[in-house]
């Protein structure tokens, strides 16, 4: 007993080594910017007022119902949305930032661990983040099978130019091969010669196309073939665009056209984020 009693003591006596307790989780939108948490600050270079979120947000608000700074600092309570000029990536997944309200428009992309200012497009321009997925692979990824690819204009991303963008595109480089992002069925087939190239593939489970545009699609590949998910499916070109890269876009139910994007102000297509999520891709990178 008196053995039991000693080596209870020294347990007290060491800092609860016996039976400690976990260490907390981190607390969100409490200002302080804990593991876990992705952190948008009011200033440049991680400074000024911040405020901590553990998820996604769709839309930071306006008015007296906004998302607002909270920690000391420069910037407190003020509205985060377009207003929000670093970010500190503390999660273990990828986090992207929008520059419009429900996951679209331009996008900056932060790593795990990846802190710093956002790019000028997104700089106090600022409304909706999304927080990856653990186990998701990298949109680019998915798409090349390699990281060294990068988002080049997101969904409905235009910024300077007349239209919408229907579409992701991403770009690598001419002549990376592209793989296919979801499973489906060929039903149409333009090489585009010296004009627009169209793949497009049909996944009749999920009543979604996938539209391929700029690629130079694989010669063995036919409509009415089915097409798995991973399985190579072209090589990035430019054909129909000024520089090299693939144009992805998703359509709700079978369509053997991409939606007109340049000159056109109507989405005809909805936002694609939670359909990619879905998929088991994270939007990431730029």
């Amino acid at each position: 007993m008196k053995r039991i009693l000693i080596v209870a003591a020294t347990a007290v006596l060491l800092g609860g080594v016996i039976g400690a307790a976990p260490a907390q989780a981190a607390t969100a939108r409490n200002g302080v910017c804990e593991d876990g948490e992705v952190c948008l600050y009011y200033n440049s270079d991680n400074a000024g007022s911040l405020v901590d979120f553990a998820g996604s947000i769709q839309d930071y608000g306006t008015g007296s119902g906004c998302v607002t700074f909270i920690s000391s600092g420069n910037g407190r309570g003020q509205c985060v949305k377009n207003n929000a000029a670093s970010v500190w990536n503390r999660k273990s997944v990828p986090v992207t930032i929008f520059y419009k309200s429900d996951w679209s428009g331009a996008v900056d992309s932060f790593v795990a661990g990846a802190k710093g200012n956002l790019r000028a497009e997104l700089k106090n321009e600022n409304a909706s983040h999304v927080v990856g997925e653990a186990g998701n692979d990298r949109l680019e990824f998915g798409l090349y099978h390699d990281d060294a690819g990068a988002i080049s204009a997101y969904f409905d991303g235009y910024l300077n130019t007349s239209g919408r963008h229907e579409g992701i595109d991403l770009a690598r480089s001419a002549g990376s091969a592209v793989y296919a992002l979801t499973a489906g069925t060929v039903i149409y087939k333009n090489e585009g010669g010296g004009g627009l190239s169209t793949l497009s593939i049909y996944n009749a489970e999920l009543d979604k196309t996938v539209i391929y545009l700029h690629t130079d699609p694989l010669d063995g590949l036919s409509v009415g073939e089915h097409v798995d998910k991973g399985q190579r499916i072209a090589t990035e070109a430019s054909r129909g665009a000024s520089a090299a890269h693939t144009h992805v876009e998703m359509r709700p139910g079978r369509h053997e056209l991409a939606a007109v994007s340049v000159g056109d102000p109507t989405l005809s297509n909805p936002i694609p984020t939670t359909f990619w999520m879905n998929r088991g891709y994270n939007i990431c990178c730029q």
